[in-house]
């Protein structure tokens, strides 16, 4: 590779769900590990809330965060699983202009190293709403670190090399800017 220049790092103004019928902000660990590692790693906490597991909570939580303009980055955590109560992923897929499959394969890739085969027991997915990143993880602080660590971290900094999420934002709302959607 080319000598390329040193890039400064770009903070992002984050925003943390927690989707849980049980969770409370004094116990909220998988939020706590969240903002902690986002805040750590120099980014902005831009906001942070706890909802039920009910569609309609979670979907307004997040796409009112997507239409913020001061909100860069969605993070959820909790409602990714197979019981009755777990909607996350039905919530948020709906509002996708683009999905990010590779995210879940990556999740995966990372969780099976940590806890085998129950990584399958996770729907994490992630996609752009809005020209917003928006990551659906696990409720498990150790989800959420594996995400963080082996993902986010990395993708969330304009210094990664040789590319990151960073450097594609301003291009993410191309299609609205058009004023139509792209059809194939």
């Amino acid at each position: 590779m080319p000598d390329t220049p040193a890039r400064g790092f770009v903070p992002l103004s984050i925003a943390v769900l927690t989707v849980s019928d049980t969770r409370r902000p004094e116990d909220d660990r998988s939020g706590d590990t969240l903002a902690e590692r986002l805040t750590a790693a120099g980014h902005a906490l831009a906001a942070r809330a706890i909802v039920p597991d009910e569609v309609s909570a979670i979907r307004e939580t997040v796409e009112g965060w997507t239409r913020d303009p001061g909100v860069d980055v969605v993070i959820t955590t909790g409602g990714t699983g197979f019981t009755g109560r777990d909607v996350t992923p039905e919530a948020l897929e709906p509002l996708f202009e683009k999905r990010m499959d590779g995210f879940s394969a990556v999740f995966h890739r990372i969780s099976y190293d940590k806890i085998g085969t129950s990584t399958l027991q996770s729907r994490a997915t992630a996609g752009v709403a809005n020209a917003t990143y928006v990551f659906v993880l696990p409720g498990s602080p150790g989800a959420c670190r594996d995400a963080w660590d082996g993902i986010l971290a990395s993708q969330l900094d304009y210094r990664h090399r040789p590319c990151n999420f960073v450097e594609i934002m301003p291009r993410l709302d191309e299609h609205l800017r058009r004023g139509a959607s792209v059809t194939v």
